[in-house]
């Protein structure tokens, strides 16, 4: 059941002191975690590489890795000394090829040093002063933005008449989520489809009186100054997504984990990257995810009752800033050579900041939907936090680590249970993906438009000319209303959600969806001609805003 709010709805703070929060009982012990976070991935490593050849292996594999790294895709962002930093592994490894207590002794040392300099990369320390100031630059510019365009004048940006939640709603289970949060430990797992999407989750965690939470940002948005003050800002640490090696990604694995044994809310992307495609994430990278299960428990062993919460949540976007270079990424991966690409990328401050104008200065809003709260294994949970299962019932949830009575470790069983969870959030990202009228526009255009060419493949069709392809406004308003009448069904049969854009006549919605569908972008995915008819000016941009809506297979539910 979703609370019902409107969006001058102001939450208090669940922990008006900046000492209660967990973030900042962190923060002032960073280095002592760190010191933790180190040592706890130096001996997951060491159990994993069992004996002093394969370690030595290891540490030969993560050099030479980092060595690519360093040589062929270097950051702005990156440590001044990295290239120093793993010549000098490199002469210490050479002291490491015989086996002795030695070699063994040194291997250990070199192993350290990476974990140690690893976890320092990672950390990021949260600052209430920082974090203050970011929290009122938002409100305040955005805000300021926001009412420069109801106005449609400059003298706008003095006034107060407006703010961020004129323009963002947020929908969902609110106050459960509030009162979880009391309980115990919440674990944010939003899609994601665009850079923004860091921002803008930070700023809902605040609109909701909600502790800051620690997230995991990738290290490339640190290259954007407006990106990186923020996210250092909001208790961002740094995910390398550049780094594959099995050390870094165990060290930034004991970050989250140890971070949530401590009580700090967090959250994650489990898509891992912004979705290429425009779809709902339907594959999760359980990495990450994974720590959440270890922390639970770890809890219990601990004799700690504290209760982890998997909270999903929804971005429902108009248009995403990035699309068109996502698209080109994703056609490039699946068509190889039978599709090319232009770079199209957004990766400059002004760049940001001009699309932030252009989305404040359109009738374009945000959706926000909060999931129901569950466990860590898929069920929901009531306002105390008590797992109920399929049949009603409440579930002991320590009784999915016990084995004669004993807490026991078997990464087996947790893997599952991370399989488990990962196909319980993705249920859950469509059930709460709330339908735009852009979203069913491009959609339903895309569809008839692949109708006229069945005989082509996806890859020829996203070829042809974008001047053949024209749609009849009439033939296109009748489809229209045929899909949201099938899309007010699956909402009453809890599959989906609707906009209140989605309950105006067919022609209001039609008119509403091109109004906003794809408005930053140079060629737009929709648009109406002087005759009046529908046609495209990109093909491949109406394929990504039609993917909003794949997987639920509405065509067959369509008379």
């Amino acid at each position: 059941m979703q609370d019902k709010y409107n969006n001058k709805t102001k939450f208090k703070p669940i922990l008006p002191s900046h000492s209660e929060w967990p973030i900042v009982k962190l923060s002032k012990n960073m280095q002592t975690f760190i010191e933790k976070v180190s040592k706890d991935s130096y001996h997951k490593i060491k159990n994993i590489k069992k004996g002093d050849q394969k370690l030595i292996e290891e540490l030969e594999r993560t050099r030479y890795r980092e060595k690519l790294r360093v040589q062929k895709m270097p950051w702005s962002v990156d440590p001044d000394d990295d290239y120093e930093f793993w010549k000098n592994v490199k002469k210490q490894l050479v002291g490491s090829t015989e086996n002795s207590s030695e070699s063994s002794e040194n291997s250990n040392r070199i192993l350290k040093s990476i974990t140690e300099r690893y976890a320092n990369e990672i950390a990021s320390v949260f600052k209430p002063s920082s974090h203050k100031f970011a929290r009122r630059v938002t409100n305040f510019g955005f805000a300021r933005l926001l009412n420069a365009a109801h106005s449609g004048r400059f003298s706008g940006l003095f006034r107060a008449r407006h703010t961020l939640r004129d323009k963002i709603r947020i929908r969902g289970s609110i106050d459960h989520i509030r009162e979880l949060s009391k309980k115990g430990t919440l674990i944010m797992v939003p899609t994601h489809f665009s850079n923004l999407d860091s921002m803008l989750i930070g700023w809902v965690i605040q609109a909701l009186g909600l502790p800051p939470f620690i997230y995991g940002a990738g290290l490339n948005l640190f290259n954007i100054k407006l990106f990186a003050y923020f996210m250092n800002s909001l208790g961002a640490y740094k995910v390398d997504r550049r780094k594959k090696n099995l050390i870094y990604l165990e060290t930034l694995k004991s970050y989250s984990d140890l971070a949530i044994q401590d009580g700090c809310h967090s959250l994650f992307f489990p898509g891992g990257t912004r979705s290429r495609s425009g779809a709902i994430e339907t594959e999760l990278k359980r990495g990450l995810l994974s720590t959440a299960i270890q922390a639970q428990l770890a809890n219990f062993k601990n004799d700690k009752d504290q209760k982890i919460f998997i909270v999903p949540v929804v971005f429902n976007y108009n248009f995403v800033l990035e699309a068109p270079s996502l698209i080109d990424h994703f056609l490039k991966q699946k068509g190889q050579e039978r599709y090319y690409t232009e770079n199209d990328e957004y990766s400059t401050s002004y760049k940001i900041s001009k699309f932030l104008f252009k989305f404040f200065t359109k009738q374009s809003d945000i959706s926000v939907s909060i999931g129901k709260p569950m466990d860590l294994f898929g069920n929901y949970v009531d306002q105390e936090g008590h797992s109920i299962g399929q049949n009603g019932r409440y579930i002991a949830t320590k009784d999915y680590f016990l084995k004669d009575g004993k807490f026991v470790d078997d990464d087996q069983r947790d893997d599952e249970y991370t399989r488990t969870l990962s196909k319980r959030i993705v249920e859950e990202f469509h059930i709460n993906n709330e339908v735009l009228p852009s979203h069913l526009i491009a959609y339903v255009g895309f569809k008839l438009l692949r109708k006229k060419f069945p005989d082509l493949d996806l890859f020829n069709f996203l070829r042809l000319p974008e001047d053949e392809l024209l749609l009849d406004y009439g033939e296109f308003s009748i489809e229209i209303e045929k899909y949201k009448k099938v899309i007010f069904q699956f909402e009453k049969e809890g599959k989906i959600l609707t906009s209140p854009g989605l309950a105006k006549s067919t022609n209001e919605l039609i008119e509403q969806g091109l109004s906003n569908l794809g408005i930053f972008h140079t060629n737009l995915p929709l648009v109406r001609n002087e005759q009046g008819d529908i046609e495209t000016e990109s093909l491949s941009l109406l394929y990504f805003y039609h993917n909003r809506l794949r997987g639920y297979n509405f065509e067959e539910y369509v008379s």
